[in-house]
């Protein structure tokens, strides 16, 4: 043997430890555990869908939890392609490293307990697209719940869905549905109300659904005294339209009949001054229900008029008969309807406008006058 090839041996040796420290190393080789939302990130190519559905549109794939879940694993490609995320979306389709993360196998190891423990680290990604409507669920009635030690309120993912998200409002009712996943008993009272029916039996498309009551992703607590004050702001949203309000021939003088009225303008009064002070005067919920709410004659039930009584002795028991009959509903007085009513407004609509008028006539001839007379006596006193 060749005295030089020990050292040529040796050099090669080496040479190849540097090549092997040069090159790229597997992506799996050292993977650190994500935290809560986290997306992990590194140098090497994101994993392609098909990477991922490998091993993922397997069947029987299944993660059984410590809580005793058990989770499906197997991912249907066909159901991310229909997605809003899929196919369709003008942005082009999500992957699944967009909301997952970099990863690659082996995974992570989860430290997640429970079902919803994980759900509730996972949510969190769909911030990266949507972080207008993210922050506003943090600040909503929802938001404070989670924050408050309660895992039950509802994140993301609990109304859209994850890998089979559809649009929320298509069908309309789709909405309510949703809501009515975690809100049952609500649910079945909307059901069988006036808007309810008319969404669900008859598909119309103007009747309130629950997010044009309570809004969307910055959803509110209802039962706070600011709520209370500003919801007849949020019935006139509909009953105030004209030309909504005409396809059904419904009234429009709701909002103006209720602010004139002794109760509407008190709740108004408290509204301008602090909203956060409570009121018990009568807002529209107290008399119409709140998701109950039913039509003025409903089938076999008596017209409201007739059960009025029974609905001004909720604030005051002590109502007699005929104490109803103050109230001459949100409709303007006529003629034909409360002709005594309707003579004294049209009487004080001429004579305040003309008390006003005369007063106006009056002071602007004595100005005249007084004006006349300083002028006349600099004539005389040649000023």
């Amino acid at each position: 043997m060749n005295r030089r090839t020990p050292l040529l041996m040796v050099v090669l040796g080496l040479l190849l430890i540097v090549l092997a420290l040069l090159l790229p190393r597997e992506s799996h080789a050292a993977i650190p555990v994500a935290g809560p939302g986290d997306v992990l990130l590194d140098e090497a190519p994101r994993p392609s869908n098909a990477y991922c559905l490998l091993c993922h549109a397997q069947a029987g794939q299944t993660w059984k939890l410590p809580s005793g879940e058990t989770v499906s694993l197997t991912i249907d490609a066909s159901v991310l392609a229909k997605s809003v995320h899929g196919d369709t979306s003008s942005k082009g389709p999500l992957t699944c490293a967009d909301c997952h993360g970099n990863f690659r196998y082996p995974h992570p190891v989860q430290t997640a307990q429970s079902l919803r423990q994980f759900t509730l680290t996972r949510y969190a990604s769909c911030r990266n697209c949507h972080e207008d409507q993210y922050t506003r669920s943090q600040d909503s009635v929802h938001g404070a719940a989670l924050r408050a030690g309660r895992p039950e309120a509802a994140v993301c993912v609990d109304c859209h869905g994850g890998h089979d998200i559809q649009p929320p409002d298509r069908p309309r009712e789709r909405i309510s549905l949703t809501c009515g996943r975690c809100h049952g008993a609500i649910f079945d009272q909307y059901r069988n109300s006036v808007h309810g029916k008319a969404l669900f039996t008859e598909n119309n498309p103007d009747v309130p659904t629950c997010i044009d009551c309570h809004g969307v992703h910055n959803i509110q607590n209802p039962t706070t005294a600011a709520f209370r004050v500003r919801s007849p702001e949020v019935c006139s949203k509909c009953h105030s339209d004209g030309a909504l309000m005409a396809k059904y021939k419904l009234n429009t003088h709701i909002q103006e009949s209720y602010l004139t009225d002794f109760h509407g303008s008190t709740v108004a009064l408290f509204e301008q001054q602090d909203p956060k002070i409570p009121t018990n005067k009568a807002v529209c919920f107290d008399c119409h229900g709140v998701h109950n709410i039913q039509p003025v004659n409903n089938g076999n039930t008596s017209p409201i008029r007739e059960n009025l009584l029974t609905t001004c002795r909720q604030c005051h028991p002590d109502a007699k008969a005929n104490f109803p009959d103050a109230w001459i509903g949100h409709y303007p007085a006529t003629p034909e309807s409360h002709p005594v009513l309707y003579a004294v407004n049209g009487f004080y609509s001429l004579a305040i406008p003309g008390s006003i008028g005369l007063v106006v006539i009056v002071a602007g001839a004595d100005f005249f006058r007084r004006l006349r007379q300083r002028f006349s006596r600099r004539r005389q006193t040649g000023a």
